[in-house]
């Protein structure tokens, strides 16, 4: 038990001597040098004159308006497409271009009423084939249930 207590004593004083030197660091840290007394004062100064720069915002007060500074001069850009010149486009024929786009719209204008009846009649006669299947399923379920 001796060794135990001892290591434990031990860790603890090893602890107290970090936290000695830690607090003694800290202490040194927080010291004012001669520069850094400087330096507080210097700040001071400049809050109490706010020394404030508007870009974007101008402020209704007129001392707050000699803060206002002017917009920056934004060095000048060539477009590079806007100084190519656009290629010669070479005229095309007008008559080239009378032909419909789709050579078959005629016909397909002519046949679609037909087209339609016949789709029409498709679909009766899908619906009929339908009714017809529908009534075999139910007469031979009939006819099952009937001989069970």
């Amino acid at each position: 038990m001796s060794d135990g207590e001892d290591s434990l004593e031990r860790a603890a004083a090893e602890r107290r001597e970090r936290l000695k030197a830690l607090k003694a660091a800290k202490e040194l840290s927080e010291t004012p040098d001669d520069d850094s007394s400087r330096n507080a004062v210097d700040s001071n100064d400049d809050q109490d004159g706010l020394n404030l720069k508007f870009r974007n915002y101008l402020p209704h007060d007129k001392q707050l308006q000699e803060g206002k500074l002017n917009a920056p001069e934004l060095p000048k850009f060539e477009d590079p497409v806007a100084a190519a010149e656009p290629p010669v486009e070479q005229a095309e024929d007008p008559f080239l271009n009378m032909a419909p786009k789709k050579p078959n719209w005629d016909l397909r204008r002519d046949v679609q009423k037909k087209l339609d009846k016949l789709e029409r009649r498709t679909q009766k006669a899908l619906y009929k084939l339908m009714e017809e299947q529908e009534k075999q399923k139910q007469l031979e379920e009939g006819n099952m249930t009937a001989e069970d």
